[in-house]
């Protein structure tokens, strides 16, 4: 029987071909050059071939399945001036125009780790390209080609069951081909309730990182010398450009699972030894978070439901990056959802889809901007609008011309504290006449990790300095907040002692702390160009604002997180903590 490669030998075989009728009327002078030009190229081809040692196709005539052109995209077969023209399941044949380019190395190494078969490259000329090109157009329905990662559930059971510590990570990818490491990245990655993975290149190794519960923890390390199959493995999934490494870019992928798919956000930049990925892992049940399930003191949660009723205003959420201020906006939205009031959000980007809400993503390739996105949202008559973010003047000042004209209009801003948001909205260049009529409230808030009940021990490292401390921050609790304070006498704190479960870090899930300004009549009225934060924020505490550095330590003193998670995430002073 002949071998795959007597087969191609034999396709090559010159044999006569009659000319068809619809080329009569070329001239047998222009055909004859023609057929000298393509023969020279093709001779080309072959000279090529052999000098840089690899084989050489021509694939004209060749009879390319549509099993082997659906193996990659024809976008893709463009971009890299390739195509698969022999697959059989147990072998690969890829046709290349540039066959040692890195690109096409790396897309073949892909494709072999994907499909589990062997695969060799093939010299082919231009013309040969295009043949293969112009039979995508025969196929009667080309299969899409989906980003992602296929993952069953019983490789995740298998790498799972495996997996029990972060150093059962790195013993389980030492073992694994480069196909599968990524599939126990990801797959220990969901077993551990990540939100996102870290792969950066160093000069001696590639680190893993797993963020958790809003910590970056170490999990596992790569030779340097797989940084390369490594990072085009997850572009090539992503549906980003393998050839560019000196530039950003952002792609996306699904894994498939059949408790339900699980998109995955990705985003690279060029770093000193090669480049920086973080891929953010958008489970849906990490979003569903019911409004009274957020956190919230319940004397909070009522003012602030009182404000969201409201027809019309703005309700502003601040804190940095990842403090939960999108799980805070889609909680109100999914409490104000109902079948009489329209709700469209403008996000950049869309990351959880909201049953029932109209999401628009904004554009700059095609100037569809905050601005310009909420000028053309309002012409929807909607009830309800979310912008995502607020970071200029045109699109604050549209945004509080909608709270002006009856929409009730939710977004966010980037300040560090709940008093900021009025002095940065000034800043912008946003009159303070027309901002406090606007303002319903503002919310500042941060993300902290919650103590593992099921190794809870209680704290004795607190010193007297740092009680002393933590008793004075809770005794200066507004007495206008209405909010209960503990007994300052006989204050117990907890901790995690660590144990299998929560990786012996003490911590298990996370919880909000908040404070809340209620724009009320003396913050309006003190409302001018030069109002700083600390005027606001002393306003806000005769208002009865707890803080949340308050909030966090009565958290703390009912036993939720514990006294070192609140100083770190606010910055309090605990007594030298």
């Amino acid at each position: 029987m002949d071998s795959i490669e007597d087969l191609i030998r034999k396709s090559n075989t010159p044999t006569s071909q009659s000319v068809s009728s619809n080329q009569t009327t070329v001239s047998k002078f222009e055909e004859k050059m023609q057929t000298v030009r393509q023969k020279e190229k093709e001779t080309e081809a072959q000279r090529l071939a052999q000098q840089i040692h690899v084989p050489y196709v021509h694939l004209k005539g060749f009879p390319i399945s549509p099993e082997a052109l659906e193996i990659i995209s024809e976008e893709e077969a463009r971009s890299f001036q390739v195509v698969v023209f022999l697959f059989t399941g147990i072998e690969l044949r890829l046709g290349a125009v540039h066959p040692k380019e890195q690109a096409v190395q790396e897309l073949l190494f892909q494709l072999t780790e994907r499909h589990h078969t062997n695969g060799v490259v093939y010299q082919i000329s231009e013309e040969s390209l295009q043949i293969g090109l112009k039979m995508y157009a025969t196929l009667p329905k080309v299969k899409p080609i989906i980003k992602g990662v296929k993952i069953t559930d019983g490789e995740l059971d298998k790498f799972q069951s495996v997996i029990q510590t972060y150093t059962d990570i790195q013993q389980t990818i030492q073992k694994s081909s480069i196909t599968d490491a990524m599939t126990v990245v990801l797959a220990a990655g969901l077993k551990f309730g990540t939100s996102d993975i870290h792969i950066e290149a160093e000069e001696e190794k590639t680190i893993v990182r797993y963020r958790i519960d809003g910590v970056l923890q170490e999990v596992a390390t790569l030779p340097a010398t797989a940084w390369k199959k490594v990072i085009a493995r997850i572009k090539l999934i992503s549906g980003l450009k393998i050839n560019i490494t000196d530039k950003p870019q952002d792609g996306r992928f699904t894994i498939f699972l059949a408790s339900g798919d699980t998109d995955v956000r990705v985003s690279t930049i060029p770093t000193t030894w090669g480049e920086s990925v973080v891929m953010r892992i958008l489970k849906p049940s990490a979003i569903n978070v019911e409004f009274s399930d957020l956190g919230w003191r319940p004397l909070m949660e009522k003012k602030l439901r009182r404000e969201i009723e409201k027809p019309h205003g703005m309700i502003v959420t601040t804190g940095p990056t990842g403090s939960g201020k999108t799980t805070t906006m889609y909680a109100i939205l999914r409490k104000l959802n109902s079948m009489n009031v329209k709700i469209i959000t403008l996000e950049d980007p869309i990351e959880y889809k909201l049953e029932g809400i109209n999401q628009s993503q904004i554009d700059h390739t095609k100037k569809y901007t905050f601005a310009n996105g909420l000028r053309s949202i309002l012409r929807q008559d909607p009830d309800i609008v979310m912008v995502g973010e607020i970071r200029d003047l045109e699109t604050a000042e549209v945004a509080i011309n909608a709270a002006l004209t009856g929409h009730l209009l939710l977004s966010t801003i980037h300040t560090n504290a709940a008093a900021g948001a009025l002095p940065r909205f000034i800043a912008m260049g946003v009159k303070p006449f027309i901002l406090a009529p606007a303002l319903n409230a503002i919310i500042g808030q941060r993300l902290i990790r919650r103590i593992h009940d099921a190794c809870k021990v209680e704290d004795h490292t607190i010193s007297p300095e740092q009680l002393d401390e933590i008793k004075k921050q809770l005794r200066t609790i507004s007495l206008a907040s209405g909010e209960p304070i503990p007994d300052l006498q006989h204050l117990t704190f907890y901790k995690g002692a660590g144990c299998d479960t929560c990786n012996h870090t003490g911590y298990k899930g996370r919880i909000g702390i908040y404070e809340l300004i209620i724009m009320d009549e003396p913050i309006r009225k003190a409302l001018s160009e030069h109002v700083s934060e600390y005027e606001v924020q002393q306003l806000a505490l005769q208002q009865g604002m707890v803080t949340m550095a308050q909030d966090g330590f009565l958290k703390a003193a009912e036993g939720a997180t514990t006294v070192e998670e609140v100083v770190r995430a606010t910055g309090a002073d605990a007594g030298g903590l």
